[in-house]
């Protein structure tokens, strides 16, 4: 199901998994940067499974020329392409209007984001507080760290440790006191089912994690959203 959220200049496309009516926390879920794809999807549908209301917003929406086809052998360098164009900070407005949406529910918001998203996720968590923020090897952190003072959000991170895109060495202790896990034989985006990323035992592992993470620091009533 889609629909539309007003960011003040603009109708901003989100899809959404369970009823905005619903008791249950929302989650923002925020794209890798092959947009919001069918592993996107699948993993929206598997926090609502876990009983949220989650919202995944269409972060391109402002740019002309974004489809990708992720059979391509040139989808990697086509997503670098659309991602170069886009304004860093209209994304995190639009990322935080769709947290706001969320925020004014009253139920409890999180934030969930992989590599692209994960990075802005944590951008987001620096401008608009949710009680929880989930990112997946944040491609955007080394330049986000300055932030961490401002991202007051129970955290969790996770890394691959053979991460060939982020120096995790030198993040990990400019984020301070949050939960971080490092998975060995693992590299960047390795939750992504593509072949070229994916890590089976690492994606399990994590996920297994998040979701345990997600239970303790935002509870929700299975099946309610």
């Amino acid at each position: 199901m889609t629909s539309e959220i007003d960011t003040g200049s603009g109708l901003l496309p989100v899809h959404e998994w369970g009823s905005a009516d619903a008791e249950a926390p929302g989650v923002l879920l925020l794209q890798e940067i092959f947009g919001v794809s069918d592993y996107i999807k699948q993993r929206a549908a598997d926090l609502h499974a876990l009983g949220y209301y989650v919202v995944a917003p269409e972060i391109y929406w402002r740019l002309d020329d974004t489809e990708l086809d992720e059979s391509s052998p040139e989808l990697l360098p086509r997503a670098m392409g659309i991602v170069g164009r886009l304004d860093w900070d209209q994304a995190v407005t639009d990322a935080v209007a769709a947290l706001e949406y969320l925020k004014a529910r009253g139920k409890g918001t999180g934030v969930v984001g992989f590599c692209f998203g994960g990075g802005l996720g944590y951008n987001v968590a620096a401008v608009s507080s949710p009680d929880v923020l989930v990112s997946y090897y944040g491609s955007a952190l080394p330049g986000l760290l300055e932030l961490a003072p401002q991202v007051t959000a129970t955290s969790l991170h996770h890394f691959g440790n053979t991460d060939a895109f982020l120096d995790v060495d030198a993040i990990v202790p400019a984020l301070g006191d949050v939960e971080i896990h490092r998975y060995d034989g693992a590299g960047h985006a390795f939750d992504n089912p593509l072949p070229m990323f994916h890590h089976e035992e690492a994606s399990a592992l994590a996920w297994r994690r998040t979701e345990d993470f997600l239970a303790q620091h935002l509870p929700t009533s299975q099946g309610q959203a």
